[in-house]
């Protein structure tokens, strides 16, 4: 790990948070927190105006939520690096925060420690999950129905991001099954959303 100081915003729109959260950071030799933001515009202006290299953000705020925020702060200052810190811990959340180019997702539950290494992994070039959501991610939910073969070829497909076309096309099947796989996906694992699937 470098021995340069790692420059931190905090971006959550409870102050007690951001005093915490402040105070355990800056017990950390080589991280300064730099600057403080409430909401995602309060963020943009604050990141136009200080040397930032990392931003700690929560998704519930006011108005633009976090994941939103992470969108906006990544298109517009790409070399900023952005963690999540919530108290969701929802897969769909995740994958939403990925998606939108966050580099790592901290339950606000997790040890002081772990937002330590969060950042310190997040600033190395990697990417960092809370234990709990690294063990749902290798573990999805799995019910008592679990799923056939086909099926997990299926979500396997889905994972990689290929449409229901590239999918049949590649398994083989008409595009109505592979569409009936998907539907029986989400029955099986009680999960509702596109995202979460």
């Amino acid at each position: 790990m470098t021995t340069e100081s790692i420059r931190i915003m905090l971006v959550d729109d409870h102050p007690l948070v951001r005093d915490g959260l402040r105070a355990r950071l800056e017990s950390v030799p080589n991280f300064s927190v730099v600057a403080e933001a409430d909401g995602a515009d309060d963020a943009l202006r604050q990141a136009a105006a200080s040397e930032v290299d990392l931003v700690l953000m929560d998704i519930n705020m006011r108005g633009t939520n976090g994941i939103e925020a992470t969108a906006l702060l990544r298109s517009a200052f790409p070399n900023i690096a952005v963690l999540i810190l919530s108290m969701h811990d929802k897969l769909e959340y995740v994958t939403q925060a990925m998606q939108a180019g966050a580099k790592g997702y901290v339950l606000k539950d997790a040890p002081g420690k772990d937002i330590v290494l969060a950042i310190e992994t997040v600033m190395s070039g990697g990417i960092y999950y809370s234990a709990a959501l690294a063990k749902q991610l290798a573990h999805p939910m799995v019910q008592d129905n679990q799923l056939t073969v086909r099926e997990q070829e299926v979500l396997q497909h889905i994972a990689n991001g290929q449409s229901n076309k590239q999918i049949a096309r590649d398994l083989d099947l008409s595009v109505r099954t592979v569409e009936t796989h998907r539907l029986n996906i989400k029955r099986k694992l009680n999960i509702e959303g596109q995202a979460e699937l």
